[in-house]
C-alpha cells in the first residue's frame, strides 16, 4: 500500500486542523491552536530533527574500512552504508529516519510560520520567524547532503534536487516533484538570508539548542561554502567569529590537561553548552555515539588505528609532527576505543530506558552541529579557493594555535614542503612532500598498514584551482586534512569528498575493492524505498 504523503509523515496531525464538514469547524481542543508567542516558541522546539545522518555518512566516507568478518556490524544501516547499497533498514540511523525527521522538522517550521502570518506578523514574533526560516533551511540542507549530489554550478540546473516544503501540508494526497539542485539551493539561500537578521538570542532560555546568532551565521558560512559563494561564506564567518576568533575555538588544552582521563567526562565537556566553541547543539535518537565511540560495537566497519588513523587522519605525518605519539595534535592524544573503531572523545552515547526491567529503551546523543573551529576552516577554505593564501594561512594558524599542544604555527614554505610534490631521498637530501594516495594511475586505493597518505586527487566541481603541486593546491590539501580531523564522527568528510570530487575506495573481505569514482551516482544516497514507491523519482544507479 502506498503512503498517502511521500514527505511529511503525519504532517496533517500537526497543531493546525483543517475541517472537511461543518461539524468539524469547531476546534475541539485549544491546544491545537498556535495563537500566542509562547505556543510558537514551543512549536519550534520540534523544528529540529530528532535523527541525524552522522553514522551513514561516516560509513560512506573514507573514514571507515572493512575490518573483517571476525567482527560484526552493529546494525544493518551501518553495513549498507559502508557497502554503498540502497538502504532497506528503517532503524534510527537509516536514510528513512533521516528523511522522515528532517521533513517533519520542516513541517513544524512551516506551521510556526503560518501561525505567525495568521497573527499578523507582530514584531515580538520576528525572532521566531527567523528561527523557523533557519530551521527550514537547515532541514533541507541536511537532506541535500544525504540524498543529492554536491552542488555544481555547471550542472545544477539539471541535477536532481528535492521538494522544498514551503507551507504546511493540507492536501490528502499532494503531488511532489524533485526539482533541481539550483532550485533547492536557491530556496535554502533565500531562507537563510531572510531569517538571519531576525534572530535575537535574548528570546532563548537555552540558546545553544536553537539558532542563536553565532549558529545562524555559522550555518550561513558552511552553506555558502558548499554553494561556492566564497565572499558570502567569508562575510558570514566573520559575523559568527567576530574580531577575536581564538576565544570561540575549542579549549583542547583544558580537555587534555585539566580534565580526568575519563572518556565520559571528556565527552560531556565536548558537548557542553558552556563551551564557547559550541554554537549549535542538537539531540538525536541514534546509535552513532555507540558505534563510532569507545563501546566496541559495530567493529566490522570503522575508523581503524593501523591504517586510517596512522596513514590518513589524526596520527599520520602532518604539519603537527610525525606519526602517532610524536604528533603535536591534541586529537591524536584523545583517542579511545578498540583499534578497529578508534575515535576522539566527542560523543559518549546515552541510553534512555523506557522499561528498565527488560532493558528496553533508546540510544540517544547530543551532537555539536556547528562550532567555531569548523566555521574558521570554512573561511580558510574560501580564502584559499579565492587565491588569498595569506588570509587562509592566518586562519589555519589560529586553528593550529588551539588544536596543537605547543600552539605551533605554519608558513607557506612548511605547507609546501609537507603537502607539495613528493621527492624521494636523494643522496644526503631528505625526502619532502607527500605522495597522492592512488594506484599510480590516479585511481583510488585503500590504505594498508604500510602505505597511505591524507593526500588525494582533487576534482573541484564547477571551479578551478592551481595545478597539482601549486601552493594553492597544497594549502587546500592541508585544509581538507584539518577538516577531516575536525569533523570526524560527524559525517562532514563525506560532504567534502562530494564537493571536491575526491575518489575513494572501500575494501571488502574476499572481494575486489569497490571504487567510488568521480561520476558514480552512489555519491547521492538512494531515497527511502517507500518514498520511491509513492512516486518520487529515485536517484539513478549504475546497472
Amino acid at each position: 500500500m502506498k503512503r498517502i504523503s511521500i514527505l511529511f509523515i503525519a504532517a496533517t496531525s500537526l497543531l493546525a486542523l483543517t475541517s472537511c464538514d461543518d461539524y468539524l469547524d469547531k476546534v475541539p481542543d485549544d491546544r491545537a491552536e498556535v495563537n500566542t508567542v509562547d505556543k510558537v516558541a514551543k512549536l519550534l522546539v520540534s523544528a529540529y530533527a530528532g535523527h541525524n545522518s552522522n553514522l551513514i555518512l561516516e560509513m560512506s566516507s573514507d573514514n571507515a574500512r572493512d575490518n573483517g568478518s571476525n567482527y560484526t556490524p552493529d546494525q544493518l544501516e551501518q553495513e549498507e552504508a559502508y557497502l554503498w547499497k540502497d538502504q532497506t533498514s528503517t532503524g534510527n540511523d537509516a536514510a528513512q529516519s533521516v528523511w522522515d525527521a528532517c521533513y517533519m522538522a520542516a513541517a513544524h517550521a512551516n506551521q510556526a510560520l503560518a501561525a505567525i502570518d495568521e497573527m499578523g506578523n507582530p514584531v515580538e514574533l520576528n525572532p521566531y520567524r527567523g528561527e523557523a526560516l533557519l530551521c527550514r533551511a537547515w532541514a533541507h540542507f541536511q537532506l541535500a547532503n544525504v540524498f543529492c549530489l554536491a552542488y555544481n554550478p555547471q550542472t545544477a540546473d539539471t541535477d536532481m534536487g528535492l521538494p522544498y516544503s514551503l507551507a504546511p501540508e493540507t492536501d490528502v494526497k499532494p503531488e511532489y516533484v524533485r526539482g533541481t539542485m539550483a532550485e533547492l539551493y536557491q530556496h535554502i539561500s533565500d531562507d537563510i538570508d531572510e531569517g538571519l537578521p531576525l534572530i535575537d538570542d535574548k528570546v532563548y532560555t537555552a540558546p545553544k539548542y536553537h539558532f542563536n546568532k553565532k549558529a545562524a551565521y555559522a550555518f550561513g558560512a558552511r552553506f555558502n561554502l558548499f554553494y561556492q559563494k566564497w565572499d558570502k561564506c567569508i562575510e558570514y564567518a566573520n559575523a559568527a567569529l567576530g574580531s577575536n576568533p581564538v576565544n570561540l575555538l575549542r579549549n583542547w588544552r583544558h580537555l587534555a590537561n585539566e580534565l580526568a582521563s575519563d572518556y565520559e567526562t571528556r565527552c560531556n565537556a565536548y558537548i557542553s553548552a558552556s563551551e564557547n566553541a559550541n554554537f549549535l547543539l542538537q539531540t538525536a535518537t541514534s546509535s552513532s555515539g555507540y558505534i563510532l565511540g569507545a563501546w566496541g560495537l559495530g567493529e566490522r566497519y570503522g575508523h581503524d588505528m593501523k591504517t586510517i588513523s596512522w596513514m590518513e587522519t589524526y596520527r599520520t605525518r602532518g604539519i603537527w609532527g610525525d606519526w602517532g605519539a610524536s604528533s603535536d595534535l591534541f586529537m591524536s592524544h584523545s583517542c579511545w576505543g578498540p583499534e578497529q573503531t578508534l575515535n576522539i572523545s566527542k560523543y559518549y552515547g546515552y541510553f534512555e530506558y523506557t522499561d528498565k526491567v527488560n532493558g528496553v529503551g533508546f540510544r540517544r546523543n547530543v551532537y555539536v552541529q556547528l562550532c567555531g573551529d569548523e566555521t574558521l576552516l570554512c573561511r580558510a577554505e574560501a580564502y584559499a579557493v579565492k587565491g588569498d593564501l595569506t588570509s587562509a594561512l592566518r586562519d589555519m594558524n589560529l586553528w593550529l594555535s588551539t588544536n596543537t599542544r605547543n600552539g605551533m604555527q605554519a608558513s607557506q614554505e612548511l605547507v609546501d614542503s609537507l603537502y607539495g610534490t613528493y621527492r624521494p631521498v636523494q643522496d644526503s637530501i631528505p625526502s619532502r612532500g607527500m605522495k597522492y594516495m592512488d594506484d599510480g594511475n590516479g585511481g583510488p586505493i585503500v590504505a594498508n598498514d604500510k602505505a597511505g597518505t591524507p593526500k588525494k586527487h582533487l576534482h573541484p566541481l564547477g571551479f578551478t584551482i592551481g595545478a597539482e603541486g601549486s601552493s594553492q593546491e597544497n594549502m587546500l590539501q592541508f585544509i581538507l586534512h584539518m577538516r577531516r580531523c575536525q569533523m570526524m564522527q560527524e559525517g562532514g568528510r563525506w560532504c567534502d569528498i562530494k564537493r571536491w570530487g575526491i575518489e575513494i575506495a572501500h575494501n571488502r573481505e574476499g572481494q575486489p575493492d569497490d571504487k567510488l569514482l568521480l561520476n558514480d551516482p552512489r555519491r547521492a544516497l538512494q531515497l527511502p524505498a517507500d518514498v520511491i514507491s509513492a512516486g518520487l523519482t529515485p536517484n539513478p544507479r549504475n546497472k
